[in-house]
């Protein structure tokens, strides 16, 4: 009986910081037998999040760190091509953590979910209508409680989830000002995402672009760095503001300074609110949320760009290139054809 074999992308070292593509390897193994109520995805699609940092790095996080030697978690989409599980046919569209390989072997119980949305690319379940899309609509709609007429702040707003956060937030009637990494990625906020402003966080006038675009003040900034760049945006809080903290992009390495600017006087005086979260703790929302997104993407509402990698070989390096900011949109490494 031949062996076959199939391509994964390990955890070889544990990473400080961000991780580098020496912290990776790739090895050839056999494709396990698939047993009762399991089924075998052949990945199409593999996913490149940057809190992927956070699910290899020792430092505490809302996850535990992927072993070394282990496959490297994340969420993938791909087709059933064996199923020894009566719910899930040969042929079903489908996505869940079934990490860096080219073939997954799982038992059925781990789908996330049936992709049924196959009049759009395959692609969309790990982007605008994945984690990145419902990440955005959730927080938001839910934490940030934008009204029409108000000023939404969104960083890394070129990104997979900032650029979803401004188009829904323009849906919502609200006045919307992004803020990204560079000349070509501030025009894409107003070209590709409809911003009414945008700013470039690298100018060396940053600060006086960021004071001309939210002269009004700022209702909702959805917080996709930390850092510098919020700490900007603090200063410029409207009385009753909501922060909606989804990332810390711009730190390195979380290890933060003993002094430097404090919240504490924006959230007294400006009466703000700041809330920060997970969306992994909010999987009830996830229906409603792609619901609202595949309306939004099939009446021309929402718009979206995908950065895709061909080939498993780009899988280690493709974390670090995130934080390079190489990426123009939801970055994916295509391992197969459709």
């Amino acid at each position: 009986m031949t062996t076959c074999l199939h391509r994964q992308v390990f955890l070889a070292s544990r990473p400080v910081g961000i991780p580098q593509a020496s912290d990776f390897a790739i090895r050839s193994v056999a494709i396990p037998e698939v047993g009762d109520g399991q089924v075998r995805v052949r990945n199409v699609y593999l996913s490149v999040e940057p809190a992927m940092r956070g699910w290899v790095n020792a430092v505490g996080n809302y996850s535990d760190p992927v072993p070394i030697g282990d496959v490297m978690r994340s969420f993938a989409a791909g087709v059933v091509e064996e199923s020894r599980a009566p719910d899930v046919p040969v042929g079903t569209w489908v996505s869940g953590l079934f990490g860096w390989q080219e073939q997954a072997v799982i038992d059925a119980t781990q789908i996330d979910r049936t992709v049924t949305e196959r009049d759009l690319p395959l692609s969309t379940a790990l982007g605008v209508l994945g984690i990145n899309g419902v990440t955005a609509h959730y927080g938001l709609l839910k934490l940030g409680e934008p009204k029409a007429g108000q000023t939404v702040v969104v960083s890394t707003a070129a990104g997979s989830v900032g650029s979803c956060v401004g188009q829904i937030a323009k849906l919502k009637g609200c006045r919307t000002v992004g803020i990204a990494g560079g000349e070509v990625k501030r025009q894409m906020c107003l070209d590709a995402f409809g911003f009414d402003a945008a700013v470039d966080y690298k100018a060396p006038n940053f600060l006086d672009q960021l004071a001309q675009a939210c002269s009004g003040g700022v209702d909702v900034y959805y917080d996709n760095t930390a850092g510098a760049i919020s700490d900007a945006v603090w200063a410029h809080l409207n009385v009753g503001a909501r922060v909606v903290v989804c990332g810390t992009a711009s730190v390195a390495n979380w290890d933060p300074p003993p002094t430097g600017p404090r919240v504490e006087r924006q959230l007294l005086v400006k009466r703000a609110r700041v809330q920060g979260f997970v969306i992994f703790d909010h999987i009830d929302h996830e229906p409603a949320a792609r619901r609202d997104l595949a309306q939004w993407l099939r009446a021309g509402h929402l718009r979206y760009l995908e950065d895709v990698l061909v080939g498993i070989e780009q899988a280690p390096d493709a974390i670090a290139g995130l934080y390079r900011g190489e990426n123009l949109g939801k970055r994916l490494i295509r391992i197969s054809d459709l």
